[in-house]
C-alpha cells in the first residue's frame, strides 16, 4: 500500500511538474505571427491618416498595440527587403538580392541563422504563407515537376505554402512544402524568362484576351493566365494555375489552418500578402467597394484578411498570447504593369502621406512604411516615434526567447526589443536606406549618396531620390524632404558621408 501511494506521489509530482513547466514555455513564449503586405504605402491605412479609405481592422489592431511613426523596411523594392528580414544583414551587401525573376536560385543562406530558424531552435513550429520571392533550388535552371529545393524549409520554415516570386511572374502556381500543388504528371510545367515557350497565348500577342490590360513598357505581355499577361514565359501546368481572385483567401485559409493546428504549441507564422501589388484582382465581394479603384479594392481585401486571422486567434483563445507584427515590404506604387484606374481613381488618397517618393525611391516614400506591433494585455497602446526596422525582428527576438545569434550572423540587426514592446522610445540611431541610391538617417539628419540615376521614373511616375548633387534632410522638421540643406551644412554631408562609408566596410 505504502509503495502504491509513493508510485502515485511521484506520478503526480511529475505531472505537476511537466504541466509547471508547459505552462512556463508557453507564458515565456507567445506566438509571433509577422504579416507582410506587399508595396503598401504609409498612407494607405486610416490609422496613418488616409481619409479616402477606411481600414477598419489595420484601425483596431494599432489602437491595440504600438504604431510606430518612423518603421522601416531597408530597401524600396520587395526581395531585398524581404532578405533583410529572414537574414538581418543589409541586402546591399549581397550581389543578386535585387528584384528575382520567378526562376532565380534561393539566395537565402542554408547555413547561417535566420529569422525562422532561430524561432524553430527556441522550440517554435514555424510557417510561411504566401509570397516568397526569394529564390528555390540551386540554379535558374531547375525541374518544376518534382521536388523544387532548396527553398523555404531548408532555411528554417517547417511548412511553407507559397507562390515562388510574385502575383505578376510566372509560374503562376501553389507550392506547399517542395511540390507545386494540383501538377498533374501529363501536364508538366515548365518556365522560361527569355523566350516564349509552348502555345499559350501572350498578352503581347492578343491584347484582347485581356480582362486587365498591360501598362505599355513595363514588360507584363508574356504568358496569360487568368485573363492578365504576366512576365516571363510558362507552359503545362493548367489545372495547377491559381485564380487570381482567390489567391488571397487560399493564403488565409492555409494560414488559419497552421494557427488551429498548432495552438497547443509556440509557432511563428510569416503571412506574406501579395496585396496591394500587382496584379490587382481582388475577390468580387471587394471590387468596386473603395472608389479608389482596384488598388482600393485590394486594400480593403488586405484589411479583411488581418481582420480574419484576429478572429481566429479569438477563436481558438490565442489572442493573448499572441504578438501580431504588421508591415509593408516597400513603399506605394500606383502604375506598376497594369491600366488598373490606380492612378485615374487616386481621388486625392496620398499613399505616402506626407511624403515624397515611393517603391524604387531613396526617398523616405520608399522605404518609410506601416509598422504596427500588438500583444494584449503585454503591450500597453501608443504611438512611437522610435526608428525601428524590419531588419532588427531577428536581433531583438533572438534577445527576447534568450537564442543566441552567432558570430557574422545578422550583423546588421540590432536588438530594438524594448522598442518592439513599448518599454523605451529608442530605436536606432543610424540607419541605412537602399532605393536607387544608399541613404543614411542618424539622429533625425539624412544623407543621400550622390547617384547617376535619373530623377524621376516615368513609368512609374515616382521619384527616386537620384540626384548628381548630395542630398540632406533633416527629417525632424521635413519629413517630406522639400529642403536639400546640403549646402548650408557642409559639415553634417561629410559626417555622414564617411560613415555611409564605414557602415559599408563593415566585416
Amino acid at each position: 500500500m505504502n509503495k502504491n501511494i509513493l508510485i502515485l506521489a511521484l506520478f503526480l509530482t511529475a505531472f505537476t511538474a511537466a504541466g509547471q513547466v508547459k505552462k512556463k514555455s508557453t507564458g515565456n513564449h507567445p506566438n509571433v505571427i509577422y504579416i507582410m503586405a506587399d508595396d503598401l504605402g504609409y498612407g494607405d491605412l486610416s490609422c496613418y491618416g488616409a481619409t479616402k479609405i477606411h481600414t477598419p481592422n489595420m484601425d483596431k489592431l494599432a489602437a491595440s498595440g504600438i504604431r510606430f511613426t518612423n518603421g522601416h523596411c531597408t530597401s524600396a523594392t520587395c526581395t531585398p527587403s524581404r532578405y533583410a528580414l529572414m537574414t538581418g544583414e543589409y541586402p546591399w551587401r549581397k550581389k543578386g538580392t535585387g528584384i528575382l525573376p520567378g526562376d532565380a536560385a534561393l539566395i537565402i543562406p542554408t547555413d547561417r541563422t535566420t529569422l525562422p530558424n532561430m524561432f524553430k531552435k527556441a522550440g517554435y513550429k514555424t510557417a510561411i504563407v504566401g509570397k516568397w520571392h526569394l529564390g528555390l533550388g540551386d540554379a535558374v535552371a531547375k525541374d518544376w515537376n518534382g521536388e523544387v529545393k532548396p527553398g523555404p524549409n531548408e532555411v528554417g520554415f517547417d511548412y511553407s505554402f507559397i507562390f515562388p516570386a510574385t502575383a505578376d511572374r510566372v509560374p503562376t502556381v501553389f507550392l506547399e512544402n517542395h511540390k507545386i500543388v494540383a501538377l498533374e504528371a501529363n501536364d508538366p510545367i515548365a518556365v522560361d524568362y527569355t523566350k516564349k515557350i509552348g502555345d499559350d497565348p501572350t498578352g503581347k500577342e492578343h491584347p484582347e484576351l485581356l480582362k486587365l490590360k498591360s501598362s505599355p513598357g513595363q514588360g507584363h505581355d508574356g504568358t496569360i493566365v487568368n485573363g492578365i499577361g504576366r512576365i516571363g514565359y510558362m507552359s503545362g501546368g493548367k489545372l495547377a494555375r491559381w485564380v487570381d481572385e482567390e489567391v488571397s483567401s487560399t493564403f488565409l485559409a492555409k494560414a488559419e489552418g497552421f494557427m488551429e493546428k498548432n495552438q497547443k504549441e509556440p509557432f511563428f507564422l510569416y503571412l506574406a500578402l501579395t496585396e496591394p501589388h500587382v496584379p490587382r484582382m481582388p475577390a468580387t465581394r471587394f471590387k468596386g467597394k473603395s472608389g479608389l479603384g482596384l488598388r482600393g479594392d485590394v486594400i480593403l481585401q488586405l484589411d479583411w484578411t488581418v481582420g480574419e486571422i484576429m478572429k481566429q486567434l479569438k477563436y481558438l483563445g490565442l489572442d493573448k498570447n499572441t504578438i501580431v507584427i504588421f508591415s509593408s515590404d516597400n513603399g506605394p506604387v500606383l502604375d506598376d504593369g497594369y491600366e488598373d484606374e490606380a492612378v485615374a481613381k487616386l481621388n486625392g488618397h496620398m499613399p505616402a502621406g506626407p511624403m515624397r517618393g515611393g517603391k524604387y525611391s531613396a526617398l523616405e516614400g520608399g522605404t518609410r512604411v506601416p509598422f504596427i506591433i500588438s500583444w494584449p494585455g503585454k503591450i500597453k497602446p501608443k504611438v512611437s516615434d522610435a526608428l525601428v526596422s524590419q531588419i532588427d525582428v531577428l536581433a531583438s527576438f533572438s534577445a527576447f526567447l534568450k537564442q543566441p545569434v552567432p558570430a557574422g550572423d545578422a550583423k546588421d540587426s540590432e536588438n530594438l526589443i524594448a522598442a518592439f514592446l513599448g518599454k523605451s522610445d529608442q530605436g536606432r540611431s543610424v540607419y541605412v536606406e537602399q532605393g536607387g541610391a544608399l541613404a543614411i538617417v542618424k539622429d533625425g539628419w539624412k544623407y543621400i549618396m550622390p547617384n547617376k540615376g535619373a530623377a524621376y521614373d516615368k513609368l512609374v511616375g515616382i521619384e527616386t531620390g537620384n540626384s548628381l548633387e548630395p542630398q540632406l534632410y533633416n527629417l525632424n522638421k521635413d519629413v517630406g524632404e522639400k529642403h536639400n540643406i546640403a549646402v548650408q551644412h557642409p559639415e553634417k554631408v561629410k559626417e555622414l558621408d564617411e560613415l555611409l562609408n564605414q557602415v559599408k566596410e563593415k566585416k
